[in-house]
């Protein structure tokens, strides 16, 4: 099987998953529980794993699964991991950010990745050494190639995050208050969005201090493939659950110095 076989797996299973996550939001019957960490968890998100984990189970039989709701680990190999709906909170809600998060991890490290967002008419995917791709509109649109900013100064970065209460549990509310200070403008668009918005070169940073694999399996090889660098606060692997951040080489490099817990090394203004 190649990458794009690969790839247009990940294309159908978004197709699935759409077909789910659209008859279900907004629904008057949606039904929602609250899971040992108070996060929510609704039907529709049940419904879309198990759909996807099916689906799988007949497209690559051999490769390995891991989902938010359903469970499984990152398998030397191939492992296919989903987030069903990432912005689960936004869903119940009523709020139309939000997105299934597809990604193909081979030895631990993602190969292909699909975000898919229909009540924003927006799909994005990437492949290794494919590239990464923005189509908006209806399945007939064309897509479009992705390339993040070419913004090299923090004076003129656009930064987001997800909520700055996560900064003082899980890093530093001080450090990101100095990255913020440091940049042009910031905002929370949040989860997948803002990730997805660094590689579209709309957004020039997205920080947030605590991830799950299945929050950035996904958006991680989408913001390499358009030239960005995704790692976590440290500079490692984004699936240690350390936070992530996203952004060009350059401001990647000097992010990760705003953020550290050692302020003496960042140079403000830079």
């Amino acid at each position: 099987m190649s990458r794009q076989d690969d790839l247009e797996v990940a294309l159908r299973l978004g197709d699935v998953a759409d077909s789910i996550t659209s008859r279900r939001f907004q629904a008057r019957d949606l039904r929602t529980q609250e899971k040992l960490d108070r996060t929510p968890v609704t039907d529709a998100d049940i419904a879309v794993e198990t759909a996807v984990r099916e689906a799988l189970q007949f497209a690559r039989p051999d490769d390995a699964f891991a989902g938010e709701e359903t469970g499984g680990s990152v398998e030397t190999g191939r492992t296919w991991m989903v987030d069903p709906i990432d912005g689960t909170k936004n869903f119940l809600r009523g709020v139309p950010v939000w997105a299934t998060l597809i990604a193909l991890l081979e030895d631990g490290r993602p190969t292909v990745g699909v975000i898919s967002a229909p009540a924003l008419h927006s799909r994005w995917w990437a492949a290794a050494e494919q590239g990464a791709w923005l189509r908006r509109g209806s399945a007939d649109s064309a897509p479009g190639p992705l390339r993040v900013s070419g913004n090299t100064r923090l004076a003129e970065a656009y930064l987001s995050t997800t909520s700055t209460r996560t900064w003082d549990t899980f890093h530093s509310h001080e450090a990101y208050l100095r990255l913020v200070e440091a940049c042009w403008e910031d905002r929370a668009f949040g989860d997948f969005l803002q990730h997805c918005m660094v590689a579209e070169g709309t957004l020039d940073i997205a920080a947030e201090p605590v991830v799950n694999p299945w929050d950035i399996t996904a958006v991680q090889i989408l913001v390499e493939e358009a030239g960005g660098v995704c790692t976590d606060l440290l500079g490692a692997s984004p699936q240690g659950g350390t936070g992530a951040l996203s952004a060009n080489p350059q401001l990647h490099r000097l992010a990760l110095k705003a953020l550290s817990v050692a302020p003496d090394a960042f140079e403000h203004g830079a």
